[in-house]
């Protein structure tokens, strides 16, 4: 898929975020749609019982900080963000 959006990152973006939420949060159900730089990403995991929205927001942006950082990040934004418990 080309892109509009300009990034140095090679492979799978959306791959990229499912992997970096599961690794910050062991039993993530992660499900990433997008390109061009913009995504919706839904996570679902027992670590956000008792959390509110914010804090478990939080959560998911930590562990892609990494692909949103800089003037030619993979992920620019993030259009939907929900969090879910199972």
């Amino acid at each position: 898929m080309g892109s509009d959006h300009p990034t140095d990152f090679v492979g799978d973006i959306c791959e990229a975020i499912r992997g970096s939420v599961r690794a910050a949060i062991d039993d993530a159900v992660v499900d990433v749609t997008g390109g061009n730089g913009h995504y919706t990403i839904t996570v679902t995991s027992s670590v956000f019982a008792g959390k509110n929205m914010v804090q478990s927001q939080r959560l998911v942006y930590g562990a892609i900080a990494h692909l949103m950082k800089g003037d030619r990040a993979p992920v620019h934004a993030v259009d939907r963000l929900t969090t879910r418990t199972p």
